[in-house]
């Protein structure tokens, strides 16, 4: 079996090519960074690896390092039978410095030149003399569209045989020879860039892009509940249906209050929440591959620097709104020792997707479903997404602070960021990809889910069956942790649920929904969000909860990441215990004020 190397820049769609190839899922977008780990993937007789996007052979970031690093080895070693050079059609001068900089470090490894974006070429009436370039430089080349596959046979039919004709006594500046071959055999694509410069006059500018920023972050948050409210209902639905239908087929017992609380009261509660993943996921997709992200980071460059962070901040902040450790590692594409460290410290703070259940739930519980503007805002929806909005206030001004005393001698470098094309997203890709995100998290956070809430279930059981929580073992645990919380007006209950939640945040509401079915004698007839209604459960305390879950760092798997990110286990259990303590005292403030 043949190794074949797959190497280009950011958004040159390297990546979908290889996922088209190999049919494996690996995630791609329309920004740097988002491939952040070496993949490797089976093509017929080949084995292929993708390589992060890099923008030369000079390292300028630590992404970039461990991609050249990794690359070159292969290249040393012998063990690359041919490179796929992926060149961005619609920036061949950059895309081709890169190439030519491999075709001068593997002198005797077949390479081809798979030049991408057909598709939009064709839109725009654009040509690329292939065969020219092709001759200019001795070796194969192929236009090709990685999103509709047209072409994509020269890439499939290549055989990476010894290129004999190649050209190896390449100029010294590489640059300017990859501006002659792009003006030569390509000159007409750069009109590209002046329809892209016409939508960045208005994007990029001072007023006009803060305002779109502003309004798109506000649509994206109302989005995530209004969105997916008929599908939660739906969801909620389908579940109680079957809940009630299930155990009304069972006899009276264990088994029959196991089924219907531990399984449908308790993994039922937490999968109602899942369509707001779905759409969490499917619009921040839909930021990422329009090409509007990367104008995100721009933008918020400059402000950014007064918290101590940079633009390129802005893609680990606001992915880390749908999970916080791929967020982290995005954070490798930081070129500033400084502000990747910030970035990766405040991560946490940012609302990932593991939150929404919570949000969720106590949203409907504390805030009036009255809607604003003739039905265009709701009361929830605003409430949502202050509540991100609180996160992401918390994240600038904890990296402030550290930014000003803790980390004034880390070296800086320079804000870079290429602006990729503006491009439709395709709608079947961006579904795939938020089913897949939404599927991953309840095949993830299933598995504990199930078993917090068999626990509880088998504490709260017995020794007096359904009805009877309050004698309990469950119980007689629970109020010996009780003066935990209770200054914050929570029973032994929420006290249960938020320590059981430390695991994953998730857990809270199956962890509730299994003991109030416990506690009501197991029946179904009531939601979750009901049974909490009719508990009068004090505004200030509700409200209290949902501020210390913006806060409470309680992802076993984050500090895990950040462990091996950061080098050492001090940092993370710093982060640990003071954003613990920091959500504890804000509660404390809103249950005092409200009451």
């Amino acid at each position: 079996m043949s190794t074949i190397a797959l190497i280009g820049k950011p958004n040159c769609g390297k990546s979908l090519l290889f996922n088209q190839l190999t049919s494996l899922g690996q995630k791609v977008a329309n920004y740097p960074g988002v491939t952040v780990e070496v993949s490797k993937g089976q093509y017929g007789e080949h084995q292929l690896i993708d390589f992060p996007g890099i923008y030369s052979l000079e390292a300028i970031s630590e992404d970039e390092s461990v991609a050249i690093s990794k690359f070159t080895q292969e290249i040393d070693q012998g063990n690359l039978d041919g490179i796929i050079v992926v060149l961005d059609g619609t920036r061949l001068q950059a895309s081709l410095l890169l190439g030519l900089q491999v075709l001068q470090r593997a002198p005797t490894t077949p390479i081809l030149f798979a030049i991408n974006f057909l598709d939009t070429l064709n839109q725009h009436n654009l040509t690329i003399d292939v065969d020219g370039l092709s001759s200019a430089l001795g070796l194969q080349s192929c236009l090709f569209s990685a999103k509709t596959k047209e072409g994509i046979d020269g890439v499939t039919n290549w055989i990476p045989n010894p290129n004999g004709s190649r050209k190896d006594n390449l100029p010294e500046d590489l640059s300017a020879y990859a501006k002659e071959l792009t003006e030569t055999y390509s000159g007409n694509v750069e009109k590209l860039l002046s329809q892209q410069n016409k939508l960045d006059d208005i994007f990029l500018s001072g007023f006009g892009g803060s305002v779109v920023l502003l309004v798109t972050l506000l649509m994206l948050f109302q989005s995530v509940f209004t969105w997916s409210g008929p599908l939660m209902d739906a969801v909620d639905w389908g579940v109680v249906s079957l809940g009630e239908w299930i155990t009304g087929l069972m006899s009276q017992g264990a088994l029959q209050s196991f089924v219907g609380e531990a399984i449908f009261g308790g993994v039922g509660s937490f999968l109602v929440f899942v369509p707001q993943i779905f759409v969490l996921t499917f619009l921040i997709s839909l930021l990422e591959d329009s090409g509007y992200m990367a104008r995100m980071a721009v933008l918020c460059h400059r402000p950014l620097q007064w918290f101590g962070l940079s633009g390129k901040s802005v893609v680990p902040l606001l992915s880390g709104h749908a999970c916080a450790i791929p967020a982290i590692y995005a954070a490798r594409t930081i070129e500033s020792p400084k502000k990747r460290l910030l970035t990766m410290m405040v991560v946490p703070l940012t609302s990932c997707a593991a939150r929404l259940p919570v949000y969720g739930l106590l949203v409907a519980v504390s805030i009036p479903d009255t809607v604003l503007m003739g039905g265009l805002f709701g009361m929830q929806g605003l409430a949502f997404f202050s509540l991100y909005v609180m996160g992401i206030l918390g994240s600038l001004f904890v990296s402030t602070l550290i930014s000003k005393f803790a980390l004034q001698d880390k070296d800086d470098t320079p804000f870079m960021l290429e602006l990729p094309a503006y491009r439709i997203p395709q709608l079947s890709i961006l579904l795939k990809r938020a089913w897949r995100s939404a599927w991953r998290f309840v095949t993830g956070a299933g598995g504990m889910i199930f078993t917090v809430n068999a626990l509880l279930w088998i504490l709260g059981y017995f020794p007096n069956g359904a009805g009877h929580l309050e004698t309990s073992y469950l119980s007689m645990i629970g109020k010996t942790l009780e003066p935990m919380f209770a200054p914050l007006g929570l029973d032994w209950k929420f006290t249960v649920a938020i320590l059981m939640s430390f695991l994953a945040r998730e857990v809270f509401v199956g962890a509730l929904g299994t003991m109030m079915g416990l506690d009501d004698d197991g029946t179904m007839e009531d939601s979750l969000v009901d049974k909490l209604q009719s508990s009068d459960l004090p505004l200030g305390t509700s409200i209290g909860l949902l501020v210390f879950y913006v806060f409470a760092m309680q992802c076993v798997s984050t500090l895990a990441v950040l462990k091996q990110e950061l080098g050492n286990l001090k940092t993370p259990v710093m982060i640990f215990m003071g954003y613990n303590l920091l959500a504890y005292l804000l509660a404390l403030v809103c249950v005092l004020a409200i009451g």
